[in-house]
């Protein structure tokens, strides 16, 4: 799951919006370096993370990648799936999604009272000023995403070349979000 998911899912399970942002900026035991509140959204992100990665619906869809681009194809996935999120917003949401963006930077922006890592926020300010969350519904902008995240690391280059894995393989890409996304939101309520 990417940020949109993630905050869809906090925002599901009642959980700090700012938590679930901050689950891959942090590393160790949140509960010792964060409230309580916003190290229980940590937890929930990484529950998320966890359950979407041994998930056999998303382990099968990366065998659609082949071998070198297959190592990064979760990443992708992980951007396809806030595509389809932000694509059937409303059978997910009551909400509007750019007033449930919008609602959410307040709330994260309103959580965030103490030190953040500087990757997050760096991160955390384009993402709200580029209005990245919105920009997913265009698969062109999840094309975008990747080619600029494949930029950021000379080992991350491969990253670039799952897009048309994903383009070519959509349908069926959507019919597997289709299957588990209610199942990630069943499961993270439980947790």
């Amino acid at each position: 799951m990417n940020y949109l998911a993630h905050l869809h899912i906090a925002d599901h399970c009642q959980s700090s919006p700012l938590g679930n942002l901050l689950g891959d900026f942090v590393k160790g035991d949140p509960q010792r370096q964060f409230p309580k509140v916003v190290a229980d959204g940590i937890q929930l992100h990484r529950f998320v993370d966890s359950f979407t990665d041994s998930h056999q619906a998303v382990l099968d869809s990366k065998s659609l990648f082949p071998q070198g681009v297959r190592r990064f194809s979760g990443i992708a996935l992980d951007m396809f799936w806030d595509h389809c999120l932000s694509k059937r917003w409303g059978e997910f949401h009551h909400d509007e999604l750019p007033l449930f963006c919008l609602n959410a930077q307040k709330r994260v922006i309103a959580q965030s009272r103490f030190p953040l890592p500087d990757r997050f926020v760096q991160m955390s300010f384009a993402m709200w000023q580029g209005q990245w969350l919105e920009s997913y519904q265009h698969l062109d902008n999840i094309e975008f995403a990747l080619n600029r995240m494949s930029q950021r690391r000379a080992t991350m280059g491969v990253l670039a070349e799952c897009f048309p894995y994903l383009e070519t393989n959509y349908h069926q890409l959507n019919e597997v979000f289709s299957t588990f996304y209610p199942e990630i939101l069943t499961a993270a309520k439980r947790f």
